[in-house]
């Protein structure tokens, strides 16, 4: 998803803090001294910087590599899919969650703090883990690494995505510790995450008309699917949101729009982003990129079950990437980043992107 935030570049974090905190949380270590800061090349739902720092354990000194992400004081970007309204908070267990029931990569996890008075906001340090990642401006189809690949090299790349999806879908959530996500009282399904993303869409739009959204959702409610089982769900699953090395997954990241839905949820994400990333950006398909239908075959065979027909949750996906774009112009107003009057809310690739998918 395009980067709308601007990025903030650790100058103002406690490094002192930063290094004593750590030094509670890594093993064996003597000491740890907190050196430089610098940017990553994506993300918006959070603060994230990369940093290094001198570990000392027995004597010896190595210079390794981190990543803290904080939450931001602006509203959420997604709806709240529990009693939790921390991002960080729900990225850090869901994260620590997979990690321990699966064999999907995580980054290492260091520790989650809630307390703000140590870097002004809660927030988790993880390991940095080295590799590449997918760009979206331009999109990662018309320049960047996997432009560069080789057919079979870009092949590889999106089957291992789509299996590693698959991966998470499979993790026993109840025994996982992942009850949260489904808050008693409520009904893990399609419908709920419906009704949550219109309720979100609809605050974020405030007073404003937005016709395709409205289009949108009315295509929803009438053509609801009857309602599969439910799984974890990653709530981005895109090329973007895995570093590769070697065209094969070794870091899934961004799990702050988790949720306990059906699978075809993620999927229908999944598949929505691959038409962004080509058909809507009028970008041809690369020698070697496996179509949609073929992706979809794949995915059932690593699932081992059939999906039947994604359209629906393609759509759903074009309406929640709207109203996603509607939240994030809110906060880059807010911020100052985009004048009042900006009408980029309204029109841009999200949209397009809905206004192709949407059956008619």
């Amino acid at each position: 998803m395009t980067d709308f935030s601007g990025q903030n570049t650790g100058d103002e974090l406690d490094r002192d803090a930063l290094a004593r905190w750590l030094e509670g949380r890594l093993d064996g270590v003597d000491a740890v001294e907190v050196r430089d800061f610098s940017p990553p090349s994506s993300g918006y739902s959070a603060e994230t910087t990369v940093f290094e720092a001198d570990v000392t354990r027995g004597g010896a000194t190595a210079t390794e590599k981190f990543v803290v992400r904080r939450e931001t004081p602006e509203p959420p970007v997604y709806p709240a899919q529990s009693d939790l309204d921390v991002e960080i908070e729900i990225q850090y267990r869901v994260m620590d969650a997979v990690a321990e029931h699966s064999d999907v990569p995580i980054a290492p996890l260091h520790g989650y703090e809630s307390d703000p008075g140590l870097l002004g906001a809660p927030f988790f340090v993880m390991g940095h883990v080295a590799g590449q990642v997918p760009i979206e401006s331009p999109p990662y189809t018309a320049e960047g690494f996997f432009f560069d690949a080789t057919p079979e090299q870009r092949r590889a790349l999106v089957l291992d995505g789509v299996r590693t999806m698959a991966d998470i879908h499979k993790i026993d959530w109840r025994a996982a510790g992942l009850d949260w996500l489904a808050p008693a009282g409520s009904e893990p399904s399609t419908l709920r995450q419906v009704d949550l993303w219109e309720q979100h869409g609809r605050e974020s739009l405030g007073d404003r008309v937005h016709p395709l959204f409205d289009e949108g959702m009315a295509w929803l409610r009438a053509n609801m699917p009857t309602e599969p089982e439910v799984c974890l769900n990653w709530g981005d699953p895109r090329p973007g949101n895995v570093i590769w090395r070697d065209f094969g997954a070794v870091c899934v990241t961004d799990f702050e729009a988790a949720s306990i839905a059906p699978a075809e949820v993620d999927l229908g994400w999944w598949l929505m982003f691959d038409h962004w990333s080509h058909e809507t950006m009028g970008i041809d398909r690369l020698p070697g990129e496996p179509t949609r239908d073929e992706q979809r075959a794949h995915y059932e065979e690593c699932l081992g079950r059939s999906v039947g027909d994604t359209t629906f949750y393609e759509v759903f996906a074009a309406v929640r990437y709207t109203a996603i774009v509607v939240r994030v112009m809110n906060r880059l107003v807010e911020r100052g980043i985009m004048p009042a009057d900006q009408t980029v809310w309204l029109e841009n690739p999200a949209t397009d992107c809905l206004e192709m998918l949407l059956p008619r």
